[in-house]
């Protein structure tokens, strides 16, 4: 299914962002409006399902159902039912016994629940609302509705559903959010939601004429960003003064590539705090490293400034000329 994403060959989270088929192509039919900018203009109402951790509660009598439809041989079978109902051990020695979920931390949990989700949630979905798209990488699942009546049916249903497979809905993660833009300027309780380390919510666009609309779009969430910056911090690049400027570079340099090749996609401008705080980073190892910079912090950031419009290939920066203006602020 089109529609769903994650613990499948090719299947990444970039790429249910990124979008390309139809919005309801998992159901047969031709859609118009590419899946990208389904997510940033939202409809009237989007409901956001969230199962409690599906690895804790799959009943492993449907998961082995679901498993001998599509594993070929019996031994793979055989396998699998081992391994789901081996007794858990702690630390001490003692074993309990395990009827229901699959083992936290499991090589192949993420995929049985994928499949498990496949059957519970995807299949329910084409079967009874099949005119609604939606996306799922996971169990993190987003369903488009047109009005708010609609999307307290499809919760229902959807809670119904789960409950029957012994699954439930995360009563504080799962909500309905009206998706406000320019066309829909009502004010709802809950007008933004995260999503794969984004959070989707109303923002200032621009029309390429230069005009200012409201637009519902992704960027980086505020947690997603914190956790960016609690990993830098944890490098201590102000304490490894024995490394060159370039070796530190070739370190940090995959991380900050990934970084800002998934969360730069949308709203790249939001990424801009992430790249001050890796200067200031930088700024105090030259004030440290070398002695005519010690304490004189705005004499550091002009020498890595210099360094960057020198070498601009030398840092993963998300546009080195921006971040060249955006540092000098942050002195």
């Amino acid at each position: 299914m089109s529609a769903t994403w994650g613990a499948r060959c090719g299947k990444s989270a970039r790429r249910v962002l990124r979008g390309g088929t139809g919005a309801r192509s998992h159901a047969g039919s031709v859609r118009t409006l590419p899946r990208k900018r389904q997510l940033q203009r939202g409809s009237a109402k989007a409901t956001a399902p969230r199962p409690v951790p599906t690895s804790h509660n799959i009943d492993h009598d449907l998961m082995m159902k679901a498993v001998r439809k599509h594993a070929p041989d019996k031994w793979i079978v055989l396998y699998i039912e081992r391994w789901l109902k081996a007794p858990a051990q702690d630390q001490e020695g003692n074993q309990t016994a395990r009827e229901r979920g699959t083992p936290q931390g499991g090589v192949i949990s993420p995929l049985l629940a994928n499949l498990f989700l496949h059957y519970t949630f995807d299949r329910w979905m084409l079967k009874k609302w099949k005119h609604l798209p939606f996306e799922r990488y996971a169990d993190d699942i987003i369903v488009h509705c047109r009005a708010e009546w609609e999307a307290n049916l499809v919760r229902a249903g959807v809670e119904k559903g789960l409950r029957e497979c012994g699954l439930e809905l995360h009563s504080e993660k799962t909500k309905l959010v009206y998706c406000k833009d320019s066309n829909r300027q009502e004010s709802h309780r809950h007008e933004k939601f995260d999503f794969l380390g984004f959070t989707f919510q109303p923002r200032k666009a621009t029309t390429r004429k230069g005009g200012l609309f409201c637009n519902f779009s992704p960027a980086i969430s505020n947690d997603a960003a914190g956790k960016i910056r609690d990993e830098i911090r944890g490098w201590k690049l102000h304490l490894r003064t024995a490394e060159s400027i370039a070796e530190l570079a070739k370190e940090i340099n995959p991380k900050l590539r990934g970084w800002f090749n998934y969360y730069g996609r949308f709203n790249p401008s939001v990424l801009r705090p992430i790249e001050r705080h890796i200067g200031q980073s930088l700024v105090r190892w030259a004030c440290r490293k070398y002695k005519t910079l010690f304490q004189h912090r705005t004499r550091a950031w002009a020498w890595l400034l210099r360094v960057v419009n020198r070498q601009p290939d030398l840092l993963a920066l998300w546009e080195p000329q921006r971040w060249a203006v955006s540092t000098i602020g942050a002195v």
